[in-house]
């Protein structure tokens, strides 16, 4: 009698089952062992509230959702390269209008960067825009007079001066604001692109692309000014790829500008150092160019226009920040468990990233381990063709997933990480390059953003 084997499990199952006990673990303890008033958010590990609902944007999003499950991949594989940009900012600009609209115009676009805590509630303060930054530190904490709400006191001035220049240029209002925060953070994947095709191969950023255009982030990229914060980002470290893959040293001077600013529009993306750091490492070893000791120098005169210009005007950057520390645990912060949110946190990233990612992290985890397996056995340690690329890609993902895990640690964002990472998610997307058989991976991805956004209300 011939005895039938049970067929194994795929690997990418165990981490697709731990990233699922992750995220119920988050969502029943949040419930069952603490109160609202322990961790103040409606929908633990969340900030929102149970809320199943349609929308406008309904439609479209099932139809988008469908598309780029049944052809993403193959177009992402046939179209010529900038066309696939555009092709891809393009489909993430639909993706991410359509989820926003199920909350309908006002609520969903219009009304998001205006309510008490938000950006735009301070626009008529701004009259004077220097004596106002040189006034910002005297606002930041709880207890000084006509305190900054929120989310303005929690960032450098750089956030909320973009939207006091949009409305200086005749677009107030939060129907611009919105627009601009929406149709900005979806350049953010087309970022991530180019630095993939720079610094691994543009066969892999083909395999990204629709994940990337896919994301469940996209619930709170067009929501929220982190959007609008992660494209900067984002572009700071594609046009540093550029640069030290042999690009014109412009792209370099470039980087540096939009690093600054990204200092200046949240003090958390600091941690993007280390991004930039795992793109000058892998320029430095010889990805298809060299990290040339000459573009540190545009580097760093672009990244000191920013700080000059605001420090100029009487913005005392590190004052604020540590103003801001105490005005963090004087408010939510000094009530939310730590103990709770350093793994809960990362419940959150599970669900902007979704369950394609964890196991995209499963692979690159096992790219880079491979490869120090082969150099601690004493082999060249040099894989050729495409592992190389696989481990150049590999390793740019890791640096993205350490600097969200120093954020984590950090213990300064405790909650709402769901909007306060996704510069830092984008770059965890990447990794469902390394997936085979995208398009159910794709579904699951598109039907996890899906649920999020037609279930619950977010808070942004």
């Amino acid at each position: 009698m011939t005895v039938t084997r049970p067929r194994p499990v795929p690997r990418d199952l165990y981490a697709v089952a731990a990233a699922v006990l992750l995220v119920t673990a988050a969502v029943l303890v949040g419930r069952y062992v603490y109160t609202y008033d322990d961790l103040i958010v409606g929908w633990p590990p969340l900030l929102g509230r149970w809320d199943p609902h349609l929308g406008p944007g309904t439609p479209a999003a099932l139809v988008v959702a469908a598309a780029v499950v049944a052809y993403g991949p193959a177009v992402a594989a046939r179209l010529p390269w900038r066309a696939l940009l555009a092709a891809a900012w393009g489909t993430a600009l639909a993706w991410t209008w359509s989820l926003a609209l199920v909350d309908g115009w006002e609520r969903g676009v219009a009304g998001r960067l205006t309510t008490r805590q938000e950006y735009l509630s301070v626009i008529d303060r701004w009259h004077d825009i220097p004596a106002t930054l040189r006034d910002f530190n005297g606002h930041i904490l709880l207890h000084s007079p006509d305190n900054w709400p929120a989310h303005v006191a929690g960032h450098p001035p750089g956030a909320t001066l973009t939207y006091v220049l949009l409305d200086r240029i005749g677009l107030g209002g939060g129907g611009w604001a919105g627009a601009l925060t929406l149709t900005v953070g979806a350049t953010a994947g087309v970022a991530v692109l180019v630095t993939v095709r720079a610094l691994a191969a543009e066969r892999l950023a083909r395999r990204a692309a629709p994940f990337l255009v896919l994301a469940p982030a996209a619930v709170w990229m067009g929501t929220s000014a982190d959007g609008y914060f992660a494209a900067v980002a984002a572009w700071a470290v594609a046009l540093l790829a550029l640069a030290v893959t042999g690009r014109p040293l412009g792209w370099a001077a470039g980087s540096g500008l939009l690093f600054g600013l990204t200092c200046y529009l949240s003090y958390g993306l600091t941690l993007f150092a280390v991004v930039a750091a795992a793109v000058l490492l892998l320029g430095r070893r010889g990805v298809r160019g060299a990290a040339r000791p000459v573009l540190f120098v545009p580097l760093l005169a672009g990244a000191a226009v920013v700080p000059v210009a605001f420090t100029a005007a009487g913005f005392d950057w590190w004052e604020a920040y540590h103003l801001l520390v105490e005005r963090y645990y004087e408010g939510a912060a000094g009530v939310r468990p730590y103990a709770y949110w350093v793994w809960a946190n990362l419940a959150c990233t599970v669900l902007i990233t979704g369950l394609a990612t964890a196991a995209g992290l499963r692979r690159a985890g096992g790219v880079l381990v491979r490869r120090r397996v082969a150099d601690g056995r004493g082999e060249d340690g040099r894989a050729r063709g495409g592992r190389a690329e696989e481990f150049r890609l590999a390793f740019l993902v890791g640096a993205g997933l350490l600097a969200l895990l120093a954020a984590d640690l950090s213990g300064m964002s405790k909650a709402e990480t769901e909007r306060i990472w996704l510069p830092f998610a984008l770059w965890l997307l990447a990794a469902c390059a390394f997936l085979t058989r995208p398009r159910g991976w794709l579904a699951a991805q598109a039907v996890l953003a899906l649920l999020l956004n037609h279930l619950l209300a977010t808070g942004w």
